[in-house]
């Protein structure tokens, strides 16, 4: 399915659907590629479903951090959907999420995440080694899924062309360090949204032990586990993930 994206001078993003407002947030090396079938299902039963483009590698260096995209996103939530809305992450996407939520719980309704940073997570590390062995990023880039054909070539092809571009491989590597340094574990306890958790079982970027912990220290949680799936649920096991969120959101309106 082919989706339009809206433009001005703030902003860009796509909006699919009438009804409760959903906003999905990337992971670092994610893209709208990963919520197709998130997109499609919910549009079709009574959810607007916005994918705004995150200022990933947008942001002054002194800014590119976590706490600005989530302020980014408030703004996109207040300026372009209008109400407050279910936020959706994954990977670091949700550890955005997290950080919106504590710091304005007034454009939240829900919280759902999916492989979210906060806690602990693997990733490159520091730096790109061999960034310019595609091999390599190949390797790492099937290490994400339980299932290695999910890394289609197209979506090698978007990864090493970031770590090989000087100025996004420099970003990114400093949002995975701030992703590293804000620790929320601290913080959890003061989120007062529900929260939906769906996790893959063999998840080893934000490892099973990290969702637990997540549902531990959030009060209003539910964790719900997608065997044979890894980081990205919302890809790997889409028709699972919908259902699970589907029915979840129709359970906790308020």
């Amino acid at each position: 399915m082919l989706f339009k994206k809206k433009k001005n001078k703030q902003f860009k993003y796509l909006a699919e659907g009438e009804g409760r407002p959903i906003v999905l947030l990337q992971g670092l090396m994610g893209g709208l590629s990963n919520f197709t079938k998130l997109i499609s299902y919910f549009s079709a039963r009574g959810y607007r479903v916005y994918f705004p483009d995150l200022p990933i590698y947008d942001l002054p260096v002194l800014n590119t951090n976590l706490t600005s995209i989530a302020k980014f996103v408030a703004r996109f939530i207040e300026e372009e959907v209008g109400e407050s809305a279910i936020v959706v992450g994954n990977s670091m996407g949700g550890h955005v999420g997290l950080i919106l939520t504590l710091a304005r719980p007034d454009v939240v309704t829900h919280l759902v995440l999916t492989g979210s940073s906060g806690l602990y997570e693997r990733s490159f590390g520091d730096s790109f080694p061999r960034k310019s062995d595609r091999d390599y990023i190949k390797k790492k880039a099937e290490e994400v899924f339980y299932d290695p054909e999910i890394a289609t070539e197209e979506l090698v092809d978007e990864v090493f062309s970031i770590v090989n571009d000087r100025g996004k491989g420099i970003k990114t590597v400093m949002l995975a360090r701030s992703a590293i340094k804000h620790n929320m574990e601290k913080e959890l306890h003061k989120i007062q949204v529900p929260t939906c958790l769906i996790w893959g079982k063999q998840d080893n970027v934000t490892p099973p032990e990290v969702a637990i912990e997540m549902d531990r220290l959030i009060p209003d949680s539910d964790l719900f586990w997608l065997d044979q799936c890894g980081h990205a649920a919302m890809m790997e096991k889409p028709d699972e993930f919908n259902e699970i969120l589907f029915k979840w959101l129709e359970g906790r309106k308020k």
